[in-house]
């Protein structure tokens, strides 16, 4: 065979780039020994590259495709349509055709084939494109096969792969199309094999589906599957599907659909023998391969021949295990309100900074609890703080202990463990609120002398000084003292709550009566914003130029105008202040307020539009109004009890302690994330220097290495630039995943039963943070920066962390899918007296944007509304 046709058996698997990531896969297939793959031939990649190059402008159609939004279907449906239509009208190449052709006679002349496309971007280990390209079955004769390539070629611009790699942030110019054509193999039943369940990501069970005749009627969805899951040789799970249709090859070409006969409609269609022989064949291919498989099989005559074989991509990864024993892990990012993935050098340096080990997966970070689960007073413990934090989290959590054999002594004693845990079960102390600031003292001392000593560093010495910093980072981070008033703000919470419900009947009474909580840095920063808000106002010209901007140097070029340098003065004041910040702040790699200010911009302007002047003052006094009324009210019940006295004096005095204690709860976080901005400013400094030097090709590069690599590099080590490349693939297939709240080293994710009894219709439940009812109009917004709410309306989103509050300020209510009852959102969110459930799960997919609801923030319901519904 020539350069553009090659035989499937003497293709290399490396070569992607020559004949796809299918016809790579086949390859490899045909190697392992015990497999059976259907033989043929690739029409390579430069076969494709000679053809399409005859397609009139196509560098300029493909900018222009790269420039369409993935979500604008129409503009997609337009262009695709275009340029498959120009490729399937050109010629072959006489060379090409019969090239292919002698192929053609070499496997069998009158033979029937399955042409399938194979796309250089195809059954990727990040991305598989399954079903996203064109395969054609069963065609007979060199013309019809010349044909039905050409129209392969056109399906790497069907609509649905276009819109697939402009959401994945493939580049249509370099993807390119290779052509897979095979023997037909004529199946008695055919179908899919996963080796890990796709559906809990079990790595020991593999799930088979299924159909009587070609897999087409599978794939294509026309016919119901027979399922069957498998695990150590045992058949676990068996569903025999009703099964009304066939696809047949047809001995001249093409396929049929036709009835299947009613005696073999409710018949298995493989015995557990064969089901068997399945699942070892699979999990055989898994161990050559390197990983997890979806796979596609034939039976024919008592042999089974494998047509497909690709990673599967949706399985969340497993961490690392020193062991082989069982392991249950707790996502970190859950508890942290931030859950995207991370760069490598924010992973290590968060572990740095982390008061116990942690282990990395998909991106992202876990604690494994295993050992507190099997002793019982400490699970017990986990169980009830999981419960406050993330009652998702427990119920994922109870989930595995209630399964049998999930962890060694998973039962035992619970029972009699204690309900809370040591910490806030502890005596509460007396409120004092000069405890918090001088806390609050020593760690900004303490931050401005590594500002100030930082500087006399550089190379190896430099990291030396932070990781002998970060010592006095936990210091001030985990500081007992700060714990005991944490601890206690949030036992008088619970008190709060527990006690006024039993007493007076009041439901969630502490929301009103944290409103306006001096000393909360996060609501601080909030409140703040809005003066800078007053302060722009003022400005028409400020205000015009600042709804223009789109270059992070604005602040330069507000001094010509008019207004110019106070808006420039009040802006820089809030950015010296809480410039540090930004979302997903708790990595280091992530951009801050200060670094893109930009960011900031439409939380700021939509303050300008929508808020009157003084809103900062006026609602923080009206909150403090609000909650010493409460408090009076609620002592004036209290002592009209029986012992109504004593309850009265505990009430008050718990109300002491939570409103001098709970500030401070935001305080270490700020502290943490101050320092990591200093260090963050000294490690792009010595980037730079390094780049200077030749040992790094660009400053960005250090995201993409752990601290320990950044300091062997400053000691002279060498970047693999290999290394680095394949980081940045695997960030971005990680970004794709969906953390699950709790992780086996088994691969199985659980992430809690949402699900609540006797919730009205179109209603979703959650944990209720908030108390308040309101009505409104629903924002679903992923991104801080594009957040656009008009007056009144609701923030639906996925986590919030502080650098999301400022938006707090011009909402009506919040829900999240992730957050728990003292996470940053809901303690900001009961401080402005804003309606809030949290740990809706899917709430981002399952409230559409501008949608009606009602968030009822006491019952931790959010109800999708219909006019005849709403108030």
């Amino acid at each position: 065979m020539g350069c553009d046709v090659l035989a499937l058996d003497v293709v290399d698997p490396g070569q992607v780039a020559v004949v796809g990531g299918k016809g790579a896969h086949l390859a490899a297939l045909s190697r392992i020994d015990g497999v059976q793959v259907p033989p043929g031939f690739c029409v390579t990649t430069g076969a494709y590259r000679r053809v399409v190059a005859q397609v009139p402008s196509l560098d300029v159609r493909l900018e222009r495709l790269a420039r369409v939004r993935a979500d604008d279907g129409e503009a997609i449906r337009a262009q695709s349509a275009e340029l498959r239509a120009a490729i399937e009208a050109l010629a072959v190449p006489d060379d090409l055709a019969a090239e292919i052709a002698r192929a053609v006679v070499r496997y069998g002349e009158d033979a029937a084939y399955a042409v399938r496309s194979s796309a250089t971007a195809e059954d990727l280990p990040t991305a598989s494109f399954a079903g996203q390209h064109d395969t054609f079955l069963n065609v007979v004769g060199a013309q019809a096969i010349l044909r039905q390539v050409s129209r392969c070629w056109a399906s790497l611009f069907t609509e649905r792969a276009v819109s697939y790699r402009l959401r994945h942030g493939f580049d249509h110019r370099r993807v390119e199309m290779a052509v897979v054509v095979q023997r037909m193999v004529a199946p008695r039943a055919a179908g899919t094999l996963f080796t890990a369940d796709p559906v809990t990501g079990h790595r020991g069970v593999v799930a088979i589906e299924a159909c009587f005749g070609l897999g087409e009627a599978l794939v294509s969805g026309r016919v119901n599957a027979d399922v069957y899951r498998v695990r150590d040789g045992v058949v676990l799970e068996r569903v025999v599907a009703e099964k009304s249709v066939v696809i047949d090859a047809l001995s001249s070409g093409g396929t049929r659909e036709r009835a299947v006969e009613p005696a073999l409609r409710d018949r298995p269609v493989l015995s557990d023998a064969e089901v068997v022989r399945l699942a070892r064949l699979g999990k055989h291919i898994e161990a050559r391969l390197g990983g997890p498989q979806d796979i596609e099989w034939c039976l024919a005559d008592d042999d089974v021949h494998v047509v497909q074989s690709r990673p599967i991509t949706t399985l969340f990864p497993i961490p690392a295990a020193p062991d082989a024993d069982r392991h249950v892990y707790v996502s970190v990012g859950h508890q942290q309100m931030m859950t995207d993935a991370m760069k490598p050098l924010g992973l290590s340096f968060f572990k740095l900074t982390a008061g116990r080990p942690m282990v990395e997966a998909g991106g992202r970070l876990f604690v494994d609890v295993t050992r507190v689960l099997e002793a019982p007073a400490a699970r017990a413990s986990l169980l009830d703080l999981m419960g406050k934090s993330d009652p998702l989290t427990r119920d994922a959590l109870q989930a595995v202990l209630d399964r049998d054999g999930a962890c060694a002594s998973a039962t035992e004693g619970a029972s009699s463990a204690p309900a809370a845990t040591s910490a806030a079960a502890a005596p509460v102390p007396e409120p004092d609120p000069n405890t918090a600031a001088e806390l609050v003292a020593r760690c900004e001392a303490s931050i401005a002398a590594a500002r100030s000593e930082i500087h006399a560093h550089s190379g190896a010495a430099l990291f030396d000084f932070i990781l002998a910093d970060l010592g006095e980072l936990k210091r001030h981070l985990f500081d007992p003292q700060g714990h005991r008033l944490i601890f206690a703000a949030m036992h008088a919470t619970w008190w709060l709550n527990d006690n006024l419900q039993a007493w007076l009947g009041e439901t969630n009474a502490a929301d009103v009566l944290t409103q306006s909580i001096p000393d909360n840095v996060t609501s601080q920063m909030g409140l703040a914003l809005l003066d800078v808000a007053d302060v722009i106002r003022r400005h028409p010209h400020v205000v015009a130029f600042l709804r223009r901007v789109e270059d992070d140097g604005f602040l330069d070029d507000l001094a010509g105008l008019p207004g110019g340098q106070e808006a420039h003065a009040a802006i820089r004041a809030w950015l010296d202040a809480y410039g540090m910040r930004g979302v997903g702040e708790i990595d280091i790699t992530r951009p801050r307020w200060s670094e893109r200010p930009t960011m900031l911009l439409p939380i700021l302007l939509g303050h300008v539009d929508r808020l009157e002047p003084g809103a900062a003052s006026r609602r923080f006094e009206e909150g403090r109004r609000a909650a010493l009324a409460k408090e009076q009210d609620l002592l004036q019940r209290l002592r009209k009890l029986q012992d109504g006295e004593r309850k009265a004096a505990e009430t008050k005095r718990m109300i002491d302690v939570l409103r001098a204690q709970i500030g401070y709860r935001e305080y270490p976080k700020l502290g943490m994330i101050k320092r990591y901005f200093v260090y963050k400013q000294a490690l792009l400094e010595e980037a730079a220097r390094l780049v200077r030097a030749g040992a790094l090709s660009e400053v960005e590069d250090i995201a993409w290495l752990t601290f320990e690599e950044l300091h062997a590099v400053a000691r002279g080590g060498q970047i693999d630039a290999a290394k680095i490349r394949a980081r940045k693939a695997a960030y971005h297939a990680c970004q794709a995943l969906t953390p699950p709240r709790v992780l086996t080293s088994d691969g199985e994710a659980f992430s809690g039963d949402p699900r609540r009894d006797a919730l009205p219709d179109d209603a979703l439940s959650g944990l209720g943070v908030s108390s308040g009812i309101v009505e409104g109009r629903a924002r679903v917004i992923l991104d801080v920066e594009r957040a656009h709410l008009g007056p009144g309306e609701i923030l639906v989103t996925t986590w919030t962390d502080p650098s999301w509050t400022p938006l707090f300020l011009g909402i009506g209510g919040l829900v999240t899918e992730i957050g728990g009852l003292m996470t940053h959102g809901a303690v900001v969110a009961r401080e402005y007296g804003l309606p809030a459930v949290v740990g809706v799960a899917d709430a981002t997919r399952r409230i559409r944007d501008g949608q009606w609801i009602r968030v009822d923030g006491a019952r931790g319901v959010v109800e999708i509304l219909t006019p005849a519904t709403r108030r």
